[in-house]
């Protein structure tokens, strides 16, 4: 289990996310859902430790990721937007290195990196360097270090991108087929990829959460939710930033009325 509770991060003037709090369960797929900007690889990077928060925790099975980094971190395979690859190396050569960064058996290391290419399917780019593959094979390699290690948590954004339509469906059908084993989350701009592959949904709006629930594979129109969802955020921020500037006017007219009366009282004497 992964539980987040009350992330925030600020950068300078700008509060990327603000109070965000959410509990996953293994055995479950998790969607991530927001507008550009809203603030869910932000969200990411902190669950996976590459930056902390100025407030609130995460933690994996009780671990809590600042105080135990490395014992969190093992249980964590991420995929981010562009995949840590080192094109110079071949698909093998990259996945034994980073499978002994992983802290795998090294007796054990090639069998398991065989294992996971022939499951996403890179077995046959095996001795091709990296540099020489297609974007979609890329993606896959991305994916593999990802599982290395068998990770208790899965984190993934837009684990599809760049894949062909018979890619999409294997990538998919991958992930249904691991789920029993693993929390994972995915961040994707895809509302039909989402609805087919997810249990439950996370909606961030504005650095803020604005849906938290179960969806149904059928019954959910995902895309009138999200639209109601991120709307409704919009709404909200506008109106209290009319408040916020109210208030300031308020204020200055206050400020101004007080000026203008002690003028008028120096002008009587």
């Amino acid at each position: 289990m992964i539980e987040v509770k009350g992330i925030t991060k600020v950068y300078g003037n700008k509060t990327a996310i603000e109070d965000i709090s959410f509990t996953m369960e293994k055995g479950h797929i998790y969607g991530l859902l927001g507008p550009n900007g809203a603030g869910k690889s932000t969200t990411m990077n902190i669950m996976t430790g590459y930056i902390t928060s100025d407030e609130g925790t995460v933690s994996v099975n009780d671990s809590d990721i600042y105080y135990n980094a490395k014992t969190v971190k093992e249980q964590i395979g991420y995929l981010p937007e562009i995949p840590p690859l080192y094109p110079e190396m071949t698909v093998r050569e990259y996945l034994c290195f980073v499978a002994e960064l992983k802290g795998c058996n090294k007796k054990e290391i090639k069998d398991i990196v065989e294992d996971i290419m022939e499951k996403t399917g890179v077995s046959e780019e095996a001795d091709r360097l990296i540099k020489k593959l297609s974007k979609g094979y890329k993606q896959r390699v991305g994916f593999a270090q990802a599982l290395l290690n068998s990770p208790e948590v899965l984190i993934l954004d837009e684990p599809t991108a760049g894949l062909d339509p018979i890619q999409i469906k294997e990538m998919n059908d991958l992930l249904i087929s691991i789920k029993g084993e693993h929390t994972i989350l995915i961040s994707s701009h895809i509302l039909s990829e989402i609805q087919a592959l997810c249990d439950h949904v996370f909606m961030i709006a504005d650095g803020r959460l604005v849906f938290d629930g179960d969806i149904d594979a059928e019954g959910t129109d995902l895309e009138a939710l999200f639209l109601e969802r991120v709307m409704k955020s919009a709404e909200e921020i506008s109106t209290e930033e009319n408040k916020e500037k109210e208030a300031v006017e308020a204020e200055v007219m206050e400020e101004v009325d007080e000026t203008t009366e002690e003028a008028e009282d120096g002008s009587d004497i």
